[in-house]
Parts: structure tokens; sequence; C-alpha cells
């Protein structure tokens, strides 16, 4: 019986955190849909539905990765931080990298809007970049190298290779030699930023930063909290450099097509149907889920074969957990797939439409500051950020920041669709902010805004706000590839400033803090030592 509880109070408390932020977007799309927007019954019937998924599929997801993913990445990252040898904890990871991001539901998505380039050459180009840049987190928390001299010089090779299309095009036009307009693909800049945001999802970033904590644990200095985090923006940037690459080498281009009409001219019965679809309803994200846990699985067998880690209630404890993970993804994909993606882009499409198109801005700003609150990972990062700090960084706090963040990315990307702003120069100085940010803030601030990038730009950003702004785009006939896409390496973006100032305000507020008490210490040192003085000279007469 009290199990039965304890069962029912961490479900209803999960529930609970779920509607809460699920609720705020159906609030919002219920307003548009009655204002600004109006939307076709069938549509308003499948989003409905996608939210009732989502929040049960976020709050069963939540449990699973609780008892599942955290405990054997920290399982793992122990064994692994308290080996001796130097090759095989480098191999290790840079296979459970490869493994888990090819575990990742994101990343397909991402791949089947590319054409030009065979799905599984992209994930698995994807997939070595992660492995690659996890082996060398392994290898930063082994010899705690500061995550700002590793990052810098990183994102700036990353701004390089996005410069060398557009120079490519310079020097073509300079010297007439059109062969060089061959190198890379402007147009598909913000699709290689993009990879770098859909890699870090709900499977990928509970197991990493559990994985993190599991590494840093092994070390006793001062630092190992700091270097607990890290591991997913070394990640993060890892598929970015390596897509970019391979879009110096072939250009590829993605499927949408500007100036489609989008309609959802359904009945509320067909738009249920579409939940039992087999091409692209809940059977499909079965069997897609189905085979992003078969290496994850395979991994943990194997781990437990090898290592005996863990004993029987444990094993059991963790396979429970999986079959939560399980469902809970399924049900959060398909509602956000086939539930929240069509009202994204027909509530963009619509809004784009109007003659009062300058509203998208500040709606997408609405939207992206409440999006970011129900993504999966978000949940994962807040709580093992709190524990990390002792409470000293809340999740209330980061939870605002990440909102803050991610508000103000998607406002900036509804500006280039209105306005067909390339995105180079924006990557550049957004980027460039937060690098520099990093040689003034507590080196813990860093690790986290930089985890928090990957963390935001997850599975609703995918399925709701690139969907939003594709529509508006469309509606308005520009360019899809170059306008629309680059809104989640944006989102992705964003937090690393808005974490780094939160950062920054706490440093000041604790330095002032420390001379004032200073400053009083010493006041009242003085008037010990006056009142000594007195006392002396006092008996001295006597």
């Amino acid at each position: 019986m009290k199990a039965l509880k304890n069962i029912f109070r961490t479900f209803s408390g999960s529930m609970s955190e779920s509607l809460q932020s699920v609720l705020p977007i159906c609030g919002i799309v219920l307003l548009l849909s009655i204002s600004l927007s109006p939307i076709m019954p069938g549509v308003m019937v499948m989003f409905l539905l996608g939210a009732l998924l989502i929040i049960a599929g976020m709050s069963i997801f939540t449990i699973g990765s609780n008892i599942s993913m955290e405990p054997l990445g920290d399982g793992i990252g122990v064994l692994i931080g308290k080996s001796k040898k130097r090759v095989l904890p480098v191999l290790i990871c840079f296979l459970l990298g490869f493994l888990i991001t090819i575990a990742e539901p994101d990343l397909t998505v991402l791949a089947e809007k590319v054409d030009g380039v065979d799905n599984w050459i992209l994930i698995g180009l994807v997939a070595i970049g992660v492995g690659a840049f996890l082996a060398l987190a392994l290898i930063r928390t082994r010899r705690s190298i500061p995550l700002a001299k590793i990052l810098v010089p990183l994102y700036l090779i990353a701004l390089l290779l996005a410069c060398v299309p557009y120079a490519c095009v310079v020097l073509a036009r300079l010297t007439g030699q059109e062969w060089l307009t061959t190198i890379g693909s402007i147009e598909f800049i913000p699709t290689a930023f993009d990879s770098g945001g859909v890699t870090t999802g709900p499977i990928t970033v509970p197991f990493i930063m559990a994985l993190g904590a599991g590494l840093a644990s092994m070390r006793k200095d001062k630092r190992s909290a700091e270097d607990s985090f890290g591991l997913v923006a070394l990640c993060s940037i890892g598929p970015i450099i390596s897509v970019l690459i391979l879009s110096l080498i072939k250009g590829p281009s993605a499927t949408e097509d500007a100036g489609t009409p989008i309609t959802y001219d359904i009945n509320t019965q067909e738009a249920f149907l579409r939940f039992l679809d087999p091409e692209g309803g809940i059977v499909k994200y079965i069997k897609e889920v189905s085979m992003a846990f078969l290496p994850i699985v395979a991994m943990f067998v194997v781990f437990q074969l090898i290592f005996r880690r863990f004993n029987k209630n444990q094993v059991a404890r963790i396979c429970v957990g999986f079959v939560y993970t399980y469902i809970g993804l399924v049900l959060f994909l398909t509602g956000a797939n086939v539930g929240f993606m069509p009202a994204g882009e027909l509530i963009g499409s619509t809004l784009a439409s109007t003659s009062y198109k300058w509203v998208l801005i500040p709606i997408g700003m609405i939207l992206g500051y409440f999006v970011v609150s129900a993504e999966p990972a978000v949940h994962s990062l807040k709580k093992q950020v709190e524990e990390v700090t002792n409470g000293a960084i809340s999740q209330r706090s980061i939870g605002i920041a990440l909102s803050v963040g991610v508000a103000v990315s998607v406002g900036v990307a509804m500006l280039r669709v209105l306005t067909g702003i390339a995105i180079l120069p924006i990557l550049i100085v957004g980027y460039t902010v937060p690098l520099v940010i990093t040689y003034f803030v507590p080196p813990i601030y860093t690790g986290i805004a930089f985890d928090s990038g990957g963390v935001a730009s997850g599975p609703m950003a995918t399925t709701f706000i690139l969907p939003f702004a594709i529509g508006a785009c469309q509606a308005m006939g520009g360019n899809v590839l170059t306008d629309a896409f680059g809104v989640v390496a944006m989102i992705a973006m964003t937090p690393l400033i808005t974490i780094q100032v939160l950062g920054l305000i706490g440093k000041t507020k604790r330095d002032k803090k420390m001379r004032q008490i200073h400053s009083e210490l010493g006041q009242i040192s003085d008037g010990i030592v006056y009142y000594d003085e007195v006392e002396v000279k006092a008996h001295g007469k006597k």
C-alpha cells in the first residue's frame, strides 16, 4: 500500500509539472484561434489530443528517465572515472555518444528534411561528431581543463567554416571562377547549426548529464561540481562542425518548398484517425522509438554483464524505468508531431497572410517563452543544476533565464522571416557575446549555460516553433532554407547569454555583499582597538 502511495505521489507531482508546462501553450493557441488566427475544427481536435498525449507522455517520461537513464549514465560515469586506463575510457565514450545519438528521434526528423544526402549518412556523421566530442569531454573532465578554453576555439572554427561559402561567392565574383560557388552551401548553414540543437534531445540529455555527474564525482577537488556540466555543450558543437564540413564537400538542400499552400480542411473524425495512421501516427513512433531504444538497452545489458554495477533490485528498477521512458516518449512524440506540428504551421501561415504581419514577432516571443518549459529534457537540467549547486542556483531562476532567452531568439527568428536578414551575422554576434562573458562569470555558469542551449532546442522546438516559422515563411513566399531554418539554432544560442548574465548578476551581488561584510568587520575591528587603547590609558592613569 505504501509503495502504491509513493507511485501515486510521484506520478501526480510529475503530472502537475507537465500541466503547468503545456497548459499556457494551449491557452495561447485557443486565444489565437478565436481572434487573429482561426483554426479548422479538425486541426483544433488534433492539437487538443496532441496536448493530452504530451502531458501524459512528459509525465511518464520524466519518471522513467529519473529511474533508468540517469542511474545508468551516472553508473557508467563513475566506472569510467575510476579507470586508470587512458585509451579504453575514451573509446567507450565515443561509442556511447555514437549510439545515444542514433537513438535520438529529433535527428531523424531533421535528416528527413534534407535532400541530396542519404539520411543514414547524415545521421552517422552527426553521431560521429557527438561521439568524438563526448570523448573530448572525458579528457577535459579528467584533466580539469576550463570549459571556456575548449569552447572558444571550437565555436570560432564553426563560425569560420560557416563563412567559407560566403567567401567563395565573393571570390567567384572577383575572379570570375564560377566553380568556387560549388564549395559549400549558403542555404545549408542554418540547417547545420540546427543539427547541434536537435542532437541533444530527450534521450541524450538525461544520460549525458548523468554521465558527466558520475565522471566528476570521482574527483574530490573544488572544481568537480562545475566540471560535471559542459558535456551537452561539447556534444552540441560536434555535430555543427561535422555537418558544416559535410556541406563544404556536398551542399545539400532541404525538401521544404517555399510557397506551398497549407490547408488542413479535415473533419474531427479524420483528425482523430491521423493519430492511428500507420504511416504517420502512433504506430510510426512505436517503431521509431523501439529502434532508438535498442542500442541503449543493448549497452545496458553489456555494461551490466561485464561490470556487475547494479544489484538485482536496481536492475529491475532500471528495466521498469526503460518501459516508462519508452511509453512516455512514444506518447510525447506522437502528440508533438501529429497534434502540435500542424497547428504551429497553420497559425504561422495565417498570421503571415494578414495585413498585420508584425504580430508574428510578439506572438512568437510569447510562444517561445512558454514552449521551452514543455521540453522534457529541461526538467532534467533544472533538477540536476539545483542538486549539484545545493540549491544555490534554483530551478525557478534557470527556468526564467531559459524562457527569456528562447523568447528573444524566436522573436529574432520571426524578424528574419519578415525581413530576410541573413543568419550568419546574427550567429557571429550571438556566439561572440557569450564566449566573451565566459571570462567574467564563475565557470559553473558557463557549463550550465552552454548545456542549456542544447537542452532548450528539443522536440517542442522542432515540432511547434520550426513549423510556425516555416508556415509564416511559406505564406510570405520567402526562402524556407535561409529564412525559416535556423530557428532551432537560435533557440540553442540565446540561453548561453541569458544564463551567463544571470551568473554575472549573481557574482556582482556576492562581490558587493562580501565588500560590505569586510567593511563592517573592519569597523568592528577598529572599534575594538580603540576601546583597548582607552582602557590601557585609563589603567595607566590609575
